[in-house]
């Protein structure tokens, strides 16, 4: 068997594939069109106008739907983890899924209404996707070693432990350069007010962004020790 076919492994490998190839995407049309400048543009700037605009919406769209269902993958086998040893918790098992469930409609958010468009429900999806994004990692981390030996190894918990800080700290400077800018445009000189705050806001948006992408390709390891089995009950009426 192939190894990105054992057990759920696939959901994870997908999403990772899938998403980054998203974004690199939508940069690379971008580019090529001169919508964007070189150094570090904001993903959704990236996606902000025709046509990068419409593939960027279409694949996030898809990258959205392939994270609810590794998250919801993650939440059933935490879930059978409980039920055999009664070491997890299932309060912090429900409210990391809710908060990755917050994070995908933010995501679809995102994706939908363009920044150059809808500029407020854009910004509110990216607060949505990015900071529910950041406090789902941190609680699966926890989650992961109190998992622990089940599901990933211990080496496996601090590599998800390091992507979830990095995402963490690189949060909260994504959100307040941008705040303090106040402004949003798609082309940037060195000469600007407030260039540095944008570059800072853009370099962290994007580590933010790949942090979730390596926290999500930790779980391919422990993706391949289980399966989920769809069951059909058929009500009877008299």
């Amino acid at each position: 068997m192939v190894w990105f076919m054992e057990g759920m492994c696939l959901l994870p490998t997908f999403l990772v594939i899938w998403s980054s190839i998203t974004f690199i995407v939508s940069y690379i049309i971008a580019l090529l069109r001169r919508d964007v400048d070189v150094v570090l543009p904001y993903i959704s700037d990236t996606g902000a106008t025709p046509p990068e605009s419409c593939v960027f919406g279409f694949m996030s769209t898809i990258t959205a739907f392939a994270a609810f269902a590794t998250m919801y993958a993650e939440y059933k086998f935490v879930e059978r983890v409980h039920e055999r040893t009664g070491s997890m918790s299932l309060c912090l098992n429900k409210a990391s899924f809710g908060f990755g469930i917050i994070s995908c409609v933010g995501m679809c958010f995102v994706a939908t209404f363009q920044e150059t468009t809808v500029m407020a429900v854009h910004d509110f999806g990216a607060l949505l996707f990015f900071i529910s994004g950041v406090i789902y990692t941190v609680l699966q981390s926890v989650i992961s070693y109190r998992a622990h030996p089940y599901g990933s190894s211990k080496c496996m918990c601090h590599f998800r432990t390091f992507f979830a800080v990095l995402a963490f700290l690189a949060v909260f400077p994504t959100i307040f350069c941008a705040v303090s800018v106040g402004t949003s445009k798609l082309h940037w000189n060195t000469d600007d007010k407030d260039y540095t705050l944008h570059i800072v806001s853009v370099a962290c948006e994007w580590i933010t962004t790949f942090s979730f992408i390596f926290f999500f390709l930790t779980y391919i390891q422990e993706f391949k020790q289980f399966t989920l089995k769809l069951t059909v009950n058929l009500m009877e009426y008299s």
